[in-house]
């Protein structure tokens, strides 16, 4: 066991050994390829955010030129750059016109010509002071100058196309600005010369770029100009300094930054500032330390040549070089456990085929036959194991014989037993349909006979109300007519009137008489409604209109519809289709009606118990039922909800006879079956159940017009 695991130990060791000193070797390709890519990224990422000022010119230049732009309204103009550099992030965004007059202030004249406006001109620069960022703050001071002959206003002008100028430093005690500026001639709609625009970037703004790229947090970013000034940088330091208030721009090999400073130093001695034509690759030692340094010439069509030079410690990739050194120690502390486990079951190899033999022995003795021992490297026993294979083969011979006079048995009593099982369940399906199709023709029976008995009275009621309400009109007036005949009554007459309130009851009584019509008309419709959905007074099959099944039936779970204290109401959506009168049972299909509108109100009442009455109010409970033709001979009835749906395990077994998902007592499970065998037997149609678990669901119920052969019940 020993020498085995010191094997192992010294061969995990040895692995860990030459692995931490080939990712030594590789750390130096690993490190060129990632500075590459890194260097690509942020090539493309740089480019991108350059290219922002002379889009901002082209677009600008392309509004002015098609008048979308006035350059005559100051304001709008003004505005309209300041929200540039707001969105955009830049230092200045301006026009400067024929007069030569920038920073979004120009003044334009269409009937002054160019000569004319500029003899008038005063001649002033305003110079504004700008915060860390390069925004302006406050107006520092004013000099005369002649714009016209400024850099700013001649370079694009002479160009005749865009350019980037040469980076400008104003000398300011308080506020440096010094930027990089994309300028562009621009014309009116007739090519005639108006003047340039132009869009400015603050150089700290751009070491915040640089600064914000994922390559800073390890390494350094900078750019410098082919002389060798620094440009920006993604370190702290600015490109910049201020010499007895003047600004005085800083070259790279001047820049507090060490990295920066060696990097630029050996630019300088190898005269790579003016000669590198193609990204170069090189190490360097900064303060004991290496670093991988990539310099890539940096380019665009509007005249930019400068060089972006990115650097990343050593230590950035030798990181991960630990970490795998870290993890080759641990591996060879595990191999150590490892091989110290393998020992351990090595020393009981020998007695391995011993114990398989005495289990095989047991398992057989406990009746599980199925033994079988592999074959052994020791002589001896493996003798012994055939031996005893041998043996475990004829008693599973036995056995099998057995087994198999004992499955022909059982599968004559199984086969009994399912017939005894398939029989007893048709006999319960017939006497659950037989108890419900009896409970339906006494509850069609109660509801016609008490529909029948408080027919008769209420259409007395109504038909004398109208009597009554004549006669009251004709005592009314002759009430009137005696108040006009006689103003003055008698006292005894005056105090019976006001004792009874003669005025109000001549206003009352024909709103009562009103109220009781509307009443006894309303009792009225549920009478014909209950008779409808009881079907009793019509032949048992016969043509009928779908949708007058429908409004009883709806009629009669009002009560369930209705807002209560803990919800809103139930809304009912109807969208019925001009449809033919239907041949069907009609008081069996009401009750199909009555139980899938049950079960999507019991639906809907487990989904409102799980959100508040306000939830409730803003996302109302809906039970939708629409009608249509699904062809020339069929018709179809959807009615959906939007409760808690049905999840697919349940879907399957929805219409099973006695299966029901409500607690005990609540629910037989017969009412689906019922009313799918109700469509699919009676009426040769469809039954379909579409559902979403949290959503909702919809009963899709299709039948044929004309039935081929009506059945009886």
């Amino acid at each position: 066991m020993v020498p085995f695991v010191l094997q192992i130990f010294g061969a995990v060791g040895l692995v860990g050994y030459l692995s931490f000193k080939n990712g030594q070797k590789a750390v130096n390709d690993l490190a060129e390829q990632l500075i590459d890519r890194s260097s690509d990224v942020v090539n493309e990422r740089l480019t991108s955010y350059l290219a922002i000022p002379q889009m901002l010119n082209r677009m600008n230049a392309d509004a002015i030129r098609r008048g979308t732009l006035d350059v005559r309204d100051r304001e709008a103009v003004a505005k309209h750059f300041w929200d540039q550099m707001q969105v955009y992030n830049l230092t200045y965004t301006g026009i400067g016109l024929t007069s030569g007059q920038g920073f979004g202030v120009a003044h334009y004249d269409k009937n002054i010509t160019r000569e004319e406006w500029t003899a008038q001109l005063p001649k002033n620069l305003y110079n504004y002071a700008t915060d860390s960022q390069g925004n302006q703050t406050k107006l520092n001071a004013r000099w005369d100058y002649d714009s016209l002959k400024q850099p700013w206003y001649t370079e694009p002008i002479a160009a005749g196309k865009p350019i980037w100028g040469k980076i400008y430093t104003a000398n300011l005690s308080d506020s440096p600005y010094i930027t990089a500026a994309a300028t562009r001639p621009i014309y009116d709609s007739q090519n005639r010369l108006l003047g340039m625009i132009g869009t400015e970037i603050h150089l700290l703004k751009l070491s915040d770029f640089l600064r914000g790229l994922d390559i800073s947090k390890s390494g350094q970013v900078f750019l410098v100009e082919r002389d060798g000034a620094l440009i920006a940088n993604s370190g702290i330091e600015k490109p910049f300094t201020l010499v007895k208030d003047q600004v005085q721009r800083l070259q790279a090999i001047e820049s507090p930054n060490a990295v920066v400073q060696t990097i630029a130093k050996h630019l300088q001695t190898s005269n790579k500032f003016q000669t590198i034509a193609q990204d170069a690759d090189f190490k360097l030692e900064v303060q004991g330390e290496q670093h991988f340094v990539n310099v890539m010439p940096w380019r665009d069509e509007y005249g930019l040549d400068w060089l972006l030079v990115v650097s990343v410690p050593e230590s950035a990739f030798m990181a991960q070089i630990n970490a795998n050194t870290r993890t080759t120690i641990a591996l060879c502390f595990g191999a150590l456990a490892v091989a110290s486990i393998l020992g351990f079951f090595t020393s009981r190899w020998l007695v391995h085929s011993i114990l398989r033999l005495n289990q095989a022995s047991e398992a057989m003795a406990s009746g599980n036959l199925e033994q079988a021992v592999e074959p052994s490297n020791i002589q001896e026993l493996n003798t012994l194991s055939h031996s005893f294979n041998h043996m475990a083969g004829r008693l599973r011979e036995l056995f099998t014989a057995l087994e198999h006079s004992k499955e022909v048995l059982e599968e004559r009593v199984e086969e009994r037993t399912a017939e005894l099982k398939h029989t007893l369940a048709e006999l319960q399906r017939s006497q659950a349909q037989v108890v419900q199709s009896e409970k339906m023709s006494s509850l069609g029976q109660l509801v016609a006979g008490v529909a029948h008995e408080i027919n008769n009275p209420v259409n007395f009621i109504h038909g004398n109300l109208t009597h009554v309400q004549d006669y009251t009109e004709d005592l009314l007036e002759f009430i009137q007519l005696y108040q006009q005949c006689y103003p003055h009554p008698t006292p005894e007459i005056q105090t019976a009137a006001e004792e009874m309130d003669l005025e109000f009851l001549q206003e009352d009584l024909p709103k009562i008489l009103a109220s009781m019509q509307l009443g006894t008309e309303r009792i009225r419709q549920i009478i014909l409604s209950l008779r409808n959905f009881s079907r009793m007074d019509e032949a048992e099959f016969k043509a009928v209109d779908i949708h007058e099944g429908i409004d009883s039936t709806l009629l009669i779970l009002q009560h369930r519809l209705k807002a209560r204290s803990e919800r809103p109401e139930i809304e009912i959506i109807k969208d019925y289709a001009t449809l033919p009168l239907i041949e069907c049972y009609a008081g069996q299909l009401n009750q199909v009606f009555m139980n899938i509108l049950v079960n999507s109100i019991d639906a809907i009442e487990e989904n409102n118990a799980k959100h508040t009455y306000q939830e409730l109010k803003d996302h109302p409970s809906r039970i939708t039922i629409r009608t249509s033709m699904a062809d020339a001979a069929w018709i179809q009835v959807a009615i959906a909800d939007n409760g808690i749906g049905i999840p697919q395990a349940v879907q399957r077994r929805i219409f099973d006879p006695f299966f029901t998902t409500k607690a005990l007592g609540k629910g037989t499970g017969m009412g689906m079956s019922i009313s799918y065998q109700i469509i699919t037997g009676k009426h040769n149609g469809k039954l379909e159940c579409f559902s979403t678990p949290g959503e909702g669901t919809e009963f899709r119920i299709r039948i044929p017009l004309q039935q081929p052969v009506p059945s009886a019940i």
